[in-house]
């Protein structure tokens, strides 16, 4: 399975939308969108920073790792 993304929950649990979102983040709305359908390969430690200290969450609060089952 590997990283789960949870930023939209977060973002609905804080009642920010994308947009805002961005403005106080400094990301693009085209690259937070990608973050939060999981479709980047990394994110830098300062972006996810920033997600966390305008969300005022943990980084686990955003992304968790599932084990695939065997």
């Amino acid at each position: 399975m590997g990283i789960v993304i949870n930023l939209d929950r977060v973002m609905r649990q804080r009642g920010i939308s994308l947009n805002e979102l961005s403005e106080r983040v400094g990301v693009s709305v085209v690259n937070l969108s990608r973050i939060k359908t999981g479709k980047v390969k990394a994110i830098r430690f300062s972006t996810l920073e920033a997600l966390c200290e305008v969300l005022d969450c943990q980084p686990g609060d955003i992304m968790r790792h599932e084990h695939a089952d065997t």
